[in-house]
């Protein structure tokens, strides 16, 4: 039979200032499309792209500081590591639809 994932009992409650930081990252990383349209007209972003993409690197940050908490140190890489290729096959698949055409 495999091995279970074992959760940390002692995980930490308070984590506001990591989601602070997670805050100010996912800000300034969609800083670099705004600064982008201004220089580039190939670029053209609109309201619903930043509000997904935020919503992504959110979600993504925010999963990867939950589980961060909770998992036993050998099972951090793998699980966080399968988040951010769920992340990339999202982005991938909304920008330019490489599997399916949500991106057409």
């Amino acid at each position: 039979m495999g091995k279970q994932v074992i959760f940390r009992r002692d995980a930490r409650i308070g984590r506001g200032r990591s989601y602070l930081w997670l805050l100010l990252f996912v800000s300034a990383a969609l800083s670099i499309p705004i600064f982008a349209m201004q220089l580039a007209g190939e670029i053209q972003w609109g309201f619903g792209d930043f509000l997904v993409m935020g919503a992504l690197q959110f979600g993504l940050g925010s999963l990867c500081i939950f589980f961060l908490g909770k998992l036993d140190s050998r099972w951090r890489f793998p699980v966080i590591g399968a988040f951010i290729l769920l992340f990339l096959w999202a982005w991938a698949e909304l920008a330019v639809g490489v599997f399916t055409d949500l991106g057409q």
